[in-house]
């Protein structure tokens, strides 16, 4: 099984991203170690990954890991960072932005924080993924204000992707579309990061633990093991770096690679 990574650091990333442009619709995934695990494990959710434009590597465990178990280098472009990156540098005042998840205080700190001036909010409700309806609405808000710079989905993984796969397949949005996952709550102060030493370390994983280990202790110390079980018998790849606006690679979803 084979799971194609980007060669893509923060910098290089936001230089692609600032280039994408309006005229086409692309989507991109943030894996970490649960993603990895979910696309080892599931074939609907590998799917939503190898539909993805890009895939950036959000995890500097995993990064430690190929490089001390596999010798393989990997770039490191979490999606807090991007989004931060993004808003603060590459956005223009009146850029059309989308937002999806996050409170609507949580969005007029964003948008007063980075003098955003064309900036679309919506907060699906918990488990809207499972109504059809909440579903619909969620994709229509987002197809009506397209095109837009950016639309960012904060709404938590597999929910984020398939509603940009989804979004890929209707064939109405043009922009591109990240999957930020909790992106917005660490950019208002809702969650805290890591210090920084503890960031370069890789132990981010062991800060949020102990800020929340009623939610986090099952997914990092029970579920997470299982990733180096499958980084030994599967691989992961690094794909070359792909520029311009709208480029493309193929995709395929069955499960032979």
């Amino acid at each position: 099984m084979v799971c194609e990574i980007d060669d893509f650091d923060l910098a290089s990333f936001s230089r692609t991203a600032a280039g994408f442009g309006l005229a086409h619709y692309g989507y991109v995934v943030t894996p970490n170690v649960d993603h990895l695990i979910s696309y080892c494990e599931d074939p609907s959710f590998r799917a939503l990954y190898r539909s993805a434009q890009y895939s950036l590597l959000d995890s500097r465990v995993v990064a430690l890991a190929m490089r001390l178990l596999k010798g393989m280098h990997l770039a490191v472009c979490t999606g807090s960072d991007l989004t931060a990156q993004l808003l603060g540098h590459v956005v223009s005042p009146l850029d059309p932005i989308v937002l999806i998840g996050g409170s609507a205080s949580q969005a007029k700190e964003i948008v007063a924080s980075y003098r955003l001036g064309n900036v679309q909010h919506h907060n699906p409700p918990m488990g809207f993924i499972n109504s059809a309806d909440a579903t619909e609405t969620c994709l229509r808000f987002i197809e009506a204000h397209s095109p837009f710079r950016f639309c960012f989905l904060a709404v938590g993984s597999p929910q984020q992707e398939m509603i940009a796969q989804r979004l890929q397949a209707r064939g109405k949005a043009r922009g591109l579309v990240l999957c930020v996952g909790a992106s917005l709550n660490f950019l208002t102060g809702a969650e805290r990061r890591a210090p920084r030493w503890m960031q370069r370390f890789a132990l981010e994983w062991l800060y949020r633990l102990a800020q929340d280990p009623k939610r986090l202790a099952r997914r990092y110390l029970l579920r997470g093991p299982r990733f180096f079980g499958y980084l030994a018998g599967g691989r992961l790849v690094l794909r070359p770096r792909r520029t311009g606006s709208g480029a493309s690679a193929d995709r395929r979803t069955d499960d032979t690679r």
